[in-house]
Formats: C-alpha cells, sequence, structure tokens
C-alpha cells in the first residue's frame, strides 16, 4: 500500500458465549470511537458497513435473527476480499462453571434455554458458535479476567491513545499448533518442531509448557538456547521498525505440534525477556530502541490451544500504561448478551 493511502477501515464482528463478556467488549469498543451495532440481522451486516464511515463493531450471537455461524464467516469473507476493510472475529468465552455463576447471580434467562437450563443452554451454545471460535481472530477468555483488565486488553489491541498517536507498540506473544492452522493475524512465525518434543515422555505428554517439568526437558535441547537467542535478537532488530512504521501490534506467533509443550515453553522465556527492564549500558548506536521494547512495551502472552481446551488464554507479561480516562467506564461482571 502506498504511504498516502488511506488505512483500511477496521471492522470488528464481535461474537461468543452469552454471559462471557461481547457487551462489556462492544461498550469498550464504543468508547475508543467504533460505531457500535449489536445484534442487526445477518442479512444487514454488508448493508451497515457499506453506510458507516469510521470503524465498526457489530456484535453478532445466538440471540441475532437468522442467525448460522456458517452465514457468519461467509459475511466474514465477503469483507475481507475488500482492500478497504480490515475484518477480523473477536469472540468472547468463558468456563462454564463461571458462566452459571453469572448467570445464577443475575437470574437472568440464557437465550438457549427458554424450556431448560441454563447448563442446557450454554452446551447449546457452544455447539452452536464452534465454528467461530475455530475461526476467531482473537479468543478473549474472561474467565480470570477483572473488568480493568478487560479493557485493558481491549485498548491495547484495537485502541488509539489520547495524543492520537500509537503508545510504541503492543507486543502479543502467541503459541500454536500448526496442524490446527496458522494464527491469521501473526506478523512472524517461528517454528519448534525441531526440538525433543516432551509429549512422547508420558510422565510429561499431559502437562504443558507452563509446567516446569516440561519447560526444563525442553531447554534441555543442545539447540534450545540459540533458537531462543536468534528469536530474540531478530526482534531487537525489527520491533522498533515496526514502530517506525506506525505498527501499533504486533503478534509474534510461535508454534509447534500440539501446541502445548515447546512452542509453550518458548513464549513463556521470550515473555519473560521482553518483559523485562532494560539493562544499563547499551550494545552500540542500536542500544536505546533495542532496549525500549525491553519492560517498557505492553506484552502480552496468548496460549492458543490452551485457550482451546478451556485453559486461561492470555496474561500481562508487561502490562500497558493506565490510559487517562480509562476508569471512569468500566465494564460490569453481569453476563454479556
Amino acid at each position: 500500500m502506498h504511504e498516502d493511502s488511506p488505512l483500511p477501515r477496521s471492522i470488528l464482528l464481535v461474537t461468543g458465549l452469552s454471559g462471557a463478556g461481547k457487551s462489556s467488549i462492544l461498550r469498550i469498543l464504543e468508547d475508543l470511537g467504533h460505531e457500535v451495532i449489536d445484534n442487526p440481522p445477518l442479512g444487514m451486516l454488508d448493508e451497515i458497513v457499506a453506510r458507516a464511515e469510521k470503524p465498526v463493531a457489530i456484535g453478532v450471537d445466538s440471540r441475532t435473527r437468522g442467525f448460522d455461524a456458517t452465514l457468519v464467516l461467509a459475511a466474514l469473507s465477503r469483507l475481507r476480499i475488500n482492500p478497504h476493510l480490515h475484518a477480523q472475529l473477536i469472540y468472547a468465552t468463558a468456563e462454564e462453571s463461571v458462566l452459571l455463576r453469572r448467570y445464577t447471580a443475575t437470574r437472568r434467562r440464557h437465550p438457549q434455554a427458554s424450556h431448560g437450563t441454563v447448563k442446557e443452554g450454554i452446551e447449546a451454545e457452544l455447539r452452536l458458535t464452534a465454528p467461530l471460535r475455530e475461526a476467531a481472530d482473537v479468543v478473549i477468555d474472561t474467565t480470570d479476567l477483572p473488568p480493568p483488565e478487560l479493557r485493558q486488553l481491549v485498548e491495547a489491541r484495537f485502541g488509539q491513545w489520547e495524543d492520537g498517536r500509537g503508545e510504541g507498540l503492543t507486543v502479543a506473544l502467541m503459541s500454536f499448533a500448526f496442524p490446527a492452522g496458522l494464527p491469521r493475524e501473526a506478523d512472524m512465525v517461528f517454528d519448534a518442531r525441531f526440538l525433543r518434543n516432551p509429549y512422547y515422555d508420558p510422565s510429561l505428554s499431559a502437562l504443558t509448557g507452563l509446567d516446569p517439568q516440561v519447560a526444563a526437558y525442553v531447554q534441555v535441547d543442545p539447540d534450545y538456547a540459540a533458537f531462543l537467542d536468534r528469536i530474540d535478537g531478530l526482534l531487537d532488530l525489527v520491533l522498533p521498525r515496526f514502530v517506525q512504521e506506525g505498527k501499533k501490534y504486533a503478534t509474534i506467533a510461535i508454534g509447534c505440534s500440539g501446541g502445548r509443550h515447546r512452542s509453550v515453553t518458548l513464549v513463556e522465556a521470550l515473555a519473560q525477556r521482553l518483559g523485562a527492564q532494560p539493562t544499563q549500558g547499551g550494545q552500540g548506536h542500536d542500544a536505546p530502541s533495542a532496549s525500549f521494547a525491553r519492560g517498557q512495551w505492553p506484552v502480552v502472552v496468548m496460549h492458543r490451544e490452551l485457550a482451546r481446551q478451556g485453559r486461561s488464554s492470555w496474561r500481562w507479561a508487561n502490562r500497558p500504561a493506565n490510559r487517562l480516562g480509562s476508569s471512569q467506564t468500566q465494564p460490569d461482571d453481569t453476563p454479556a448478551s
């Protein structure tokens, strides 16, 4: 794209499980300047986008008239064909026990449980929306996510800062499994499948790279340290250049066969390095820009396959600076639509 060409307009389809925070996400996006439309008929999506003149966030869930995951994905594909649009799918989820607690607290009826229990409604909605979760560009798990943390996460991914410029860069580190597909949002992808695999050790197979035993097993590989160092060094070169290009969000993805052991270990190790404060001194004239990635840029960790297995999907390795006014409108903890 030419340097003077306008950036593609952001189109966000926000979906997920009822009670997982979709409405809260939409409110935050509205605060960030998006035009928000919740639950329009699916047949109107193209017309809504065509008429909008600014970024749009559209809520789509099982309450939407004519809801069908296949139709939602077809509409998303049409939007992605347009070079003037940047269309993404956000999926909000939470563990079943948390959803049940939220519905118990508010005594609201689940939209898929008009004649059954809330648990049956959750299970039905999981089946209905499973294709959307698989296709999502961003999965937000609100199980252990307080409202201020949700706001920070959405602002870091989709917001603009008060002065109208990007606040440096938000770096997302993601582990994933190659057989499940490359992350669509990845700016850089690394393949860790050549490292020794804990999956074949019966005592480690059921664990993940978050467990010290697995991390230690992977780190013993003779090429592990060199691989990590070279990824780290490449990011020292590339991330400051991303900032110069005006990027405000970069996703660095590391994959392995199952997305649970080697890639998770590497992402966690890289997060420790990027989240650490810079040391005194430097490495020549490039040291200031390179060290700025150390402890000063927001860094979020996401483990895609662990999230799909119901585990918490993200954490901050380095939190973003608080934004002015971000505490004025906090999303509540009531079930979202």
